[in-house]
């Protein structure tokens, strides 16, 4: 993996200009609250993954007061070096490049630098619903598959056409049958080829969660971890063609991989439920250990 030697922030959250190095393998940050620990980190997400770790507008990364930011950073695998610059500009447009280089796609960076980065309100991943879980393997995934993040934004993209589709059919209380089985075949090729990696990968996944949590935790604590998702029990054109009248009253699709999650279960109940908070963070931990490994 490459290793983050240099990062430069101009503009960037509470800093005006600021120029790190990291000399060793291992490095510690400490400092006062609020003197922009976090800010640094997450200026390190920005350079592998073209964005901020918490879902925030780039905008809302300015340093108050002023229009745009920069990141630039060195990275070193070897002797390989890589010089990596984030520049959002004062139109709010935003350029990423590598040695120089713009990309046209930032979807085509992604992977190339892998990272892994944990906060304290990442506990979401444990507490909160099904989408977080969601973000956080296909995260990993883009990381490890290029081709599933392409077929990951190609499935989102068709499910807003899908969802636009049924609102219209809905203000007019008809629809294009033709048009629907067209969508609902680009849907059908994206979602299996995305249901098929994610159960490839969770299977093996999973069993290394487990393996660290029981090493965090000293103990075994009867914990379930599954991959929960509708196309286990039935194909995803069954469940299209099972719900379209459903489909059709919500105005949205109610099936299909956007809708997967991991079932996490103690003593065979729901987790969040009856874990303590120690039990939370440790299972946070281990997830995000079992990605740091699996990177």
């Amino acid at each position: 993996m490459f290793a983050c030697r240099q990062i430069s922030l101009t503009q960037f959250r509470n800093y005006s200009f600021e120029q790190f190095q990291f000399k060793q393998n291992t490095i510690g940050i400490c400092g006062k609250n609020g003197s922009g620990k976090t800010n640094l980190l997450d200026a390190i997400y920005y350079l592998c993954f073209t964005k901020s770790s918490f879902n925030r507008a780039d905008n809302q990364s300015v340093k108050e007061g002023y229009e745009g930011f920069r990141i630039e950073g060195i990275f070193e695998k070897e002797d390989d070096e890589k010089k990596l610059v984030c520049v959002l500009r004062e139109n709010n447009r935003k350029e990423f490049s590598v040695n120089d280089e713009l990309y046209q796609k930032f979807s085509e960076h992604i992977g190339k630098f892998p990272c892994v980065m944990i906060a304290p309100d990442d506990v979401s991943l444990i507490t909160e619903g099904s989408e977080e879980r969601r973000k956080f393997i296909d995260t990993l995934l883009s990381q490890l598959q290029h081709d599933y993040l392409e077929q990951l934004i190609a499935y989102n993209k068709i499910l807003q056409q899908r969802n636009s589709f049924l609102k219209f059919a809905a203000e007019r209380n008809s629809y294009d049958e033709s048009l629907l089985e067209v969508l609902n075949n680009q849907l059908l090729e994206k979602g299996n080829f995305i249901y098929a990696r994610r159960k490839n990968f969770l299977n093996a996944f999973l069993p290394q969660v487990l393996q660290q949590y029981t090493s965090i935790a000293e103990s075994d604590d009867k914990l379930l971890l599954e991959y929960d998702s509708q196309l286990n029990n039935q194909s995803f054109e069954e469940l299209l063609i099972q719900n379209l009248q459903r489909d059709l009253y919500l105005q949205r699709t109610g099936c299909g991989i956007h809708k997967d999650d991991v079932l996490i279960e103690l003593h065979q109940s729901n987790f969040k439920n009856i874990a303590s908070q120690g039990q939370r963070k440790s299972l946070l931990f281990a997830f995000k250990l079992a990605a740091f490994d699996t990177l």
